[in-house]
């Protein structure tokens, strides 16, 4: 399947034919029961052959993406974890292969305690500046990438969060959002999920804001990044690329901030935005 380009920008690689490529994991990468089709698993590996800079941005926290990492055979680089909370450097040469170059951590008390007002039944869980998993509740989850240990609320609201979770049995994910946004949360960022599930971050700070750090660092042009994604936690990283495509199955309101739209995540979309980029002309060395 060929990707629909919606506002036409054909030519945004004149200067040269390697791109910055940030692309999600649940539902662009892998399918919603984490499985990673074999279209997609070769064209992702082809990309990181032809030299092209692919960067893992996943609300998924450190310990969940690094099994991606490594099914990319992507042996160095970054990828930017809990929606821009974490940001590491990959280097096989490392003792763990990677190091943790960035955190951004908030203060989480506020919003839990605006939150259980709202969302009493509620189960709540945070990652902490030394990336440990806090829960409530026995509320684990693949995304958090370790066991989490089990605390008591008011144990909750001493931590120091780069990443909060909160998660309700009670509602649909569109009953969810408007209650969350009828608390008025202030000094965080967050987004709501496919299911009644929130994510916080510190204010400010998404998958966005940390690839525009990466893309300074590696010295890219705004024209040289493609990001792809389906979640709401991707509308500023898709906002923000040169190139940015949106999965057939996401929302209309992130559809509506991309530059395209692909197939879904079971037919393999992510597959047809990587081959087009393979099908560039390369540029003659000098």
């Amino acid at each position: 399947m060929t990707v629909m380009t919606r506002t036409g920008i054909e030519d945004r690689s004149e200067a040269t034919n390697k791109y910055m490529i940030c692309l999600d994991v649940d539902g662009t990468l892998v399918n919603h029961d984490g499985a990673m089709s074999r279209a997609v698993k070769d064209t992702a590996r082809g990309i990181v052959a032809a030299g092209h800079e692919v960067v893992i941005s996943t609300g998924r926290s450190l310990g969940a993406t690094l099994p991606v990492i490594r099914m990319l055979g992507i042996e160095s680089g970054y990828a930017v974890c809990c929606n821009g909370g974490v940001t590491v450097r990959l280097d096989l040469s490392l003792e763990d292969g990677y190091e943790v170059i960035d955190r951004k951590t908030f203060d989480p008390a506020p919003a839990l305690r605006a939150l259980i007002k709202a969302l009493p039944t509620a189960k709540y869980a945070l990652e902490d500046d030394a990336g440990r998993f806090l829960s409530t509740e026995r509320f684990q989850d693949a995304s958090f990438g370790v066991v989490a240990k089990p605390v008591t609320f008011d144990q909750m609201l001493e931590a120091t969060a780069v990443r909060l979770v909160v998660f309700s049995t009670d509602a649909t994910a569109d009953d969810f959002g408007e209650a969350v946004k009828t608390l008025g949360l202030s000094g965080v960022t967050y987004s709501v999920g496919w299911t009644a599930w929130l994510d916080i971050a510190a204010e400010g700070i998404t998958k966005a804001s940390g690839l525009e750090i990466l893309r300074e660092k590696l010295g890219y042009e705004v024209s040289q990044t493609i990001a792809v994604g389906d979640g709401r936690n991707d509308i500023e990283m898709l906002a923000w690329a040169g190139r940015g495509v949106a999965m057939g199955q996401a929302p209309h309101e992130v559809k509506a901030v991309a530059d395209e739209i692909t197939a879904g995540v079971d037919d393999d979309g992510l597959a047809s935005v990587l081959r087009s980029v393979l099908d560039e002309p390369q540029s003659s060395p000098n």
